[in-house]
């Protein structure tokens, strides 16, 4: 099953590229579908990995004299010291480079020869509505995710199973990232309940019995992987007193599903919910970055407890979404949006609901939740007159 991503490349240009993304959000695909032409080196191939590993300067040997079409090295992340040889080539051969990557943690090491800003930088995410138009289904989404690689398969449930065991074997295993790999694999686990939550380090620590400041490294090695990331509280210009924690989310629902545990002690409920936002989460991330919004995305939660679920902050204006599970609504749910507004009065302010129709409140406008993500480009791209 191939779906036309929205991410657009700039192959007509003499830069080089950095395409980064976790694994199965289709960056092979997508380039093998518009590249077809172009020559693939891939690292996760034992043969190619070990002979370049051994003498980054072999890559050129690869490469065909007066070739001029892309060259496409998958993973590049496995060999940092390939960049080295790559920058060469683009300055004394002229050869252009599409370099992907799913985990920028070896890329982020001091010393590391990021091509001096000859390559530009691009993110693929997991799919979004727009790609899959009436294949979209809520209930499949809020279970398995949006993985392509989830998405295309007859058990997608088993696939998600061994995603993180992957990234474990083959990322923190192998790179030597955690000293302690079964305090680790128990950390994923327990971080999936801090998923849309404020994140606690010493809970945490506490919980797994391991110091605080390891809690912390733990959670800077999910976001190197690429597999989560942590907002930060809106805090411009702020007239409340504001939490400081940040907040939690793996980058996939189906990974986030699939990483906790349910039991008869688990809330069905708190998971669907911690969902829901994840969904949004994600189909926002990929919209700002493949519509270039410009947006940095926030929360924002008082120290009284007043709370949005998500803001966005930047060039095309300031948006405020709050996201509710229900088919309908109560005055009491839109108290944090009106409290923002009133912050706020700049701010364009939003509630995503389980209902099937939009209704208005003062400022807030309504929105089912699959039509608000339909029109996610438009709501994001509109500012208030």
């Amino acid at each position: 099953m191939y779906f036309h991503r929205i991410l657009s490349l700039p192959l007509n240009e003499r830069y080089s590229i950095f395409l980064f993304g976790p694994r199965g959000t289709g960056k092979t695909s997508f380039l093998k579908t518009s590249l077809p032409n172009a020559l693939y080196l891939d690292l996760l191939d034992d043969s190619i990995y070990s002979r370049l590993r051994a003498k980054p300067s072999r890559l050129e040997a690869l490469i065909p004299s007066n070739y001029d079409d892309w060259i496409i090295i998958d993973e590049v992340q496995k060999i940092p010291q390939l960049l080295n040889e790559v920058h060469r080539l683009i300055e004394h051969k002229k050869f252009r480079f599409i370099l992907t990557g799913s985990s920028a943690r070896s890329l982020r090491k001091k010393g590391v020869n990021l091509l001096a800003g000859r390559a530009l930088r691009y993110f693929m995410h997991p799919l979004i509505i727009q790609e899959m138009g009436e294949s979209f289904d809520l209930s499949d989404a809020l279970r398995i995710g949006l993985l392509p690689s989830a998405v295309a398969r007859p058990h997608p449930e088993k696939y998600l199973e061994s995603y993180a065991q992957m990234y474990i074997k083959e990322e923190v295993a192998q790179e030597g990232i955690s000293r302690h790999l079964d305090s680790f694999i128990e950390f994923l686990e327990v971080a999936s309940f801090s998923q849309a939550q404020l994140v606690n380090y010493s809970e945490i620590s506490r919980e797994l019995g391991i110091d605080r400041r390891i809690v912390s490294s733990y959670f800077t090695i999910l976001e190197d992987l690429l597999l989560a990331e942590c907002i930060t509280p809106f805090t411009k210009r702020a007239k409340r007193k504001m939490v400081a924690h940040k907040k939690f989310f793996y980058f996939d629902v189906g990974v986030f599903k699939a990483t906790r545990p349910m039991g008869p002690l688990d809330s069905a409920k708190e998971s669907d919910g911690a969902g829901l936002e994840t969904l949004f989460f994600q189909s926002v991330r990929a919209v700002n970055d493949y519509y270039n919004l410009g947006y940095s995305l926030h929360f924002w939660r008082t120290s009284s407890g007043d709370e949005v679920d998500f803001v966005l902050y930047g060039k095309n204006g300031l948006h405020a979404f709050e996201i509710k599970r229900g088919d309908h609504i109560e005055k009491r749910a839109l108290a944090g949006l009106k409290k923002f507004k009133d912050d706020y009065p700049e701010a364009q302010v939003h509630m995503l609901y389980g209902g099937s129709h939009y209704e208005y409140h003062d400022s807030i406008t309504v929105h089912p939740f699959v039509e608000a993500l339909k029109k996610l480009p438009q709501i994001l791209r509109a500012t208030e007159t």
